[in-house]
């Protein structure tokens, strides 16, 4: 490696005009890391000035200070933050180039609209956490089809499909129950005839799971006559027939009917 001390932002930029090189942050530059300091590392970017990949931009995936040696000797490509006049050195990022080249996939894959099998990696009150492409997604409770047990399914893999992914937000949210229902698409069509299990009772309907898939019979559906009390007529966890009325793929529910069929 070339010595670095004495070289000027002047130089720098003589030394740019000189060999027709044109870095900007923003742009991506191969490199090698070849040396550690306390809160980063220094890169060769093959030019007269060395780049400074701080520990923080290191990776998407990195997550303890072990794998970070690792690093020593490899080539690969950086992303350019910014250069420092003041400390003649280009800031690069691995990290910030995982990223824009994850939400390049995710894009993708949202349109594609793949099923997706992911790990789940935590759980709060409010959902499943997952990972997609080195980013933190998000699976909310009203879109995972089993709730029982849910503890015993941290590190284990979920069906999912993309809902929202949001770049500028930063947000990635996916359904496990649109996922099931785009496998098990070929099986239901309006006016079938199919079988279920009730799994809630409300006062305004019920709830049965189909193939692991939610289905609302509403009130409204069930039939022609009056029903003073819904609990009186069902019971949670018996099995019924019901007629699809609607197929809703976005969000991964059914709704059903039982009026103006025989179902004895």
């Amino acid at each position: 490696m070339n010595n670095k001390k004495g070289f000027s932002g002047q130089d720098f930029g003589s030394m740019l005009d000189k060999y027709s090189y044109s870095v900007h942050p923003g742009d991506i530059v191969a490199g090698t890391i070849f040396h550690k300091e306390p809160y980063g590392f220094l890169v060769d970017v093959g030019v007269n000035i060395a780049g400074y990949l701080p520990s923080e931009e290191l990776s998407l995936i990195i997550n303890n200070q072990n794998a970070k040696c690792n690093f020593i000797n490899d080539t690969r490509e950086f992303f350019i933050l910014a250069y420092k006049v003041e400390v003649n050195q280009l800031i690069l990022s691995i990290k910030r180039l995982e990223y824009i080249r994850a939400w390049k996939r995710i894009k993708q894959l949202q349109q594609e609209d793949v099923v997706l099998q992911l790990n789940i990696v935590n759980i709060n009150k409010g959902g499943f956490i997952t990972n997609l492409e080195g980013l933190q997604s998000f699976i909310p409770n009203s879109h995972i089809s089993i709730q029982e047990r849910k503890k015993t399914f941290i590190n284990s893999t979920i069906q999912c499909q993309l809902l929202i992914a949001d770049e500028q937000t930063n947000q990635l949210i996916l359904s496990n129950k649109r996922a099931l229902l785009s496998i098990f698409a070929n099986q239901f069509q309006i006016g079938d005839i199919v079988s279920g299990e009730i799994t809630q009772i409300k006062t305004y309907g019920i709830f049965i799971k189909i193939y692991n898939i939610p289905a609302l019979l509403h009130i409204s559906e069930i039939s022609d006559n009056y029903i003073k009390n819904i609990h009186d007529v069902f019971q949670i966890g018996k099995q019924i027939k019901v007629k699809i009325i609607h197929i809703d793929m976005k969000q991964g529910r059914l709704s059903v009917s039982r009026k103006n069929f025989d179902f004895i």
